[in-house]
């Protein structure tokens, strides 16, 4: 063989072995991303849950009857006409 394909033939091998590389550096980078994209899945899912049941709780402890509940527990009541004070500037 010439001396040029020598050179020609080990480019080429130098070629394919970069691009078998390439193809399993890729696969591994996108195995460990789905594996993160898993992870944040779920994470996700568990916040969506925890959010959900403390816009249950806000709910629960701002219902008018428990309000109402504690300012009588607590010896609340309206004001009178003549206590209110109306300030203007």
């Amino acid at each position: 063989m010439k001396p040029l394909h020598w050179w020609l033939a080990a480019a080429l091998v130098a070629a394919v072995l970069a691009s078998a590389v390439g193809v399993v550096h890729t696969k591994y980078r996108s195995r460990a991303l789905f594996v993160q994209l898993n992870r944040l899945d779920r994470q996700l899912d568990r916040l969506d849950i925890e959010w959900n049941a403390l816009l249950l709780e806000e709910g629960a402890w701002g219902a008018p009857q428990r309000i109402e509940r504690e300012a009588r527990r607590m010896h609340m009541r309206l004001p009178r006409a003549d206590e209110i004070v109306v300030i203007r500037e």
